[in-house]
């Protein structure tokens, strides 16, 4: 080891304006690799956390026009989702359908108490709704099941709103605030960046309204999600409940519409991994003046030591210790300039996460151990591929000729 340390330090010195350019290349190459990658999992991060498995296993379903003549009727006929429709959907829609829930807004609803009101409406919708809308409840709770069989009247509020109203949300669970002309106990406070909705139970706002069943919109929780054909699957069996229900033809894509939000996420992945790649080759290209540079280095080494390598040749050393030394030395500059790429590429990762880190399009932008590995792994190989050259003209020098070289 000692004296794989001294060949490598008399390497170094031997040109060092050349070994300083190629160190740099060579930390160049592994700096853009580490915070490039740092930046592409924390978008992978925010992306998962926007839109994890979790809040991607629902699907969206909402009336829409016919645009097929079938059974009768033309083409350009209104179809509007009842709340009666949620059990057959449930029922019929086979074994990735695991609930359905329906929501509808009331716009001109105003929530107000004796100190002040926010405007906005009411929102009404089940328990799945607060993890679709990636509703964080702060305080209290989200509506419940017992809310809609009883028709309870309850609201959820955003924290901005609770301290609107009230002064301190910490105060507002177990308060009454007034909306259409009811008193309504406020049982939880949530946070959320940019959402405004007051929250209430589906069955209540529905008997308030009285529409006759009339529903805005449909979401349908799922489960055993995998593939782009449960995907296919699930879809194409809502519209098959639906249209037998609302008596449109089944491929009539413009009488319902459908949002599989699972199929997004299906898409991200794929997006995510494209974008891992594509990180890696531009990694990797940087590296390649790096590479070029010790590769050069190694070459200049090898000339300069064929007297020595001669001597070595002579007393029984094997083509194959002079090769294995030639890439040890260059595995070893290799690493030692590309772990001054890593630190710093740590260091700005750091930063970025402290900084910017947090937000809705990056969130946690850090390499992890893996990573570290990986990388580690690319510098072995990177210096392998620049001393291998070098290497084979060493175990190429005939012994007599290199002991009469000058």
């Amino acid at each position: 080891m000692l004296d794989l340390a001294r060949e490598i330090l008399q390497t170094l010195s031997h040109n060092k304006l050349r070994t300083a350019l190629t160190g740099i290349a060579v930390a160049w190459g592994i700096f853009m690799l580490i915070v490039l990658l740092g930046a592409s999992r924390g978008l992978y991060n925010a992306t998962q956390r926007n839109n994890g498995v979790e809040q991607s296993s629902y699907a969206s379903v909402w009336g829409g026009w016919t645009g097929k003549a079938h059974k009768g009727y033309k083409e350009g006929r209104r179809i509007s989702l009842k709340d009666d429709d949620l059990e057959p959907v449930e029922k019929d829609g086979g074994p990735h359908i695991a609930r359905a829930d329906a929501t509808m807004s009331v716009d001109t609803a105003r929530v107000s108490t004796q100190k002040d009101f926010i405007s906005g409406g009411i929102y009404g919708a089940g328990p799945n709704a607060a993890v679709q809308d990636r509703v964080k409840v702060k305080y209290g709770r989200f509506i419940n099941d017992r809310d809609m069989a009883e028709r309870r009247k309850v609201v959820v509020l955003q924290a901005d709103q609770a301290r609107l109203l009230f002064g301190d949300e910490k105060d507002a669970v177990g308060k009454r605030v007034d909306c259409m002309g009811l008193s309504w106990v406020v049982v939880g406070v949530y946070e959320n960046e940019w959402r405004r909705t007051t929250y209430a139970p589906f069955n209540t706002v529905m008997m308030l309204t009285g529409n006759k069943g009339t529903i805005d919109e449909m979401q349908v929780k799922l489960k055993d999600m995998a593939t782009e054909a449960d995907v296919k699957d699930v879809n194409a069996s809502l519209r098959g409940v639906l249209s037998q229900r609302h008596d449109f033809a089944d491929d009539d894509q413009g009488a319902v519409h459908v949002w599989n939000r699972f199929e997004n996420y299906l898409a991200q992945g794929v997006a995510n991994r494209v974008l891992n790649a594509v990180v890696w080759i531009i990694g990797l290209l940087t590296l390649l003046s790096g590479i070029v540079g010790v590769s050069n280095i190694m070459f200049v080494s090898v000339r300069e030591r064929t007297h020595e390598i001669g001597i070595r040749r002579a007393i029984g050393a094997k083509p194959r210790s002079i090769l294995v030394q030639v890439l040890a030395e260059s595995v070893a500059i290799t690493a030692m300039f590309g772990y001054v790429g890593v630190f710093f590429g740590i260091v700005v990762t750091e930063i970025l996460d402290k900084t910017v880190g947090q937000t809705e399009f990056l969130y946690n932008p850090r390499v992890d151990i893996g990573v570290a590995v990986q990388v580690t792994v690319v510098l072995v190989l990177v210096g392998a591929l620049a001393g291998f050259f070098p290497a084979k003209k060493a175990t190429k020098v005939k012994p007599v000729e290199a002991l009469r070289d000058e």
